[in-house]
């Protein structure tokens, strides 16, 4: 038996939202990680990209203990000497909550020129609206919160 792999005809890539309004961070990242690698779908191979497109709204309305809102650290560096910048997780979702879902959703997807083809397929949003509703995305609820509505 031949080991079936996914040519460009195979894959259909879909369009979800998902609502960032009281979710936990790293929970929801992992569900918009998984989406956007194609792993929900089965015809997933671990070297192609499969994914799906993901909208992400409602990114300033994450659910954040107000310890880790304080505690967690984000750093970067501008390359010179002294040039390492920090800023609070609180800070970063006042400023650029887009960034504080990217970020952590990058971490979750395979490093090199793989993932950030995967990265290019997320779009974030700090409201609820989004201009992308000619591509007909499907509403996707996050799995702790059907099982809370159960």
């Amino acid at each position: 038996m031949k080991t079936f792999t996914p040519g460009q005809a195979d894959i259909q890539r879909e369009w979800h939202v998902i609502d960032a309004e009281g979710a936990v961070l790293g929970r929801l990242a992992t569900e918009v990680a998984t989406l956007l690698r194609g792993k929900h779908k089965p015809i997933w191979a671990p070297h192609l990209d499969t994914g799906d497109h993901v909208i992400v709204v409602n990114a300033a309305l994450l659910d954040v203990s107000a310890r880790k809102a304080v505690e967690k650290q984000y750093y970067r560096h501008s390359g010179y000497p002294g040039g390492l910048k920090q800023s609070s997780l609180q800070d970063m979702i006042e400023k650029h909550p887009d960034r504080v879902i990217k970020l952590a959703v990058r971490g979750m997807l395979p490093k090199g020129r793989l993932g950030r083809s995967m990265l290019r397929k997320l779009r974030v949003y700090p409201g609820a609206a989004h201009p992308h509703a000619a591509q007909n995305p499907v509403v996707r609820e996050l799995p702790a919160r059907a099982r809370a509505a159960r």
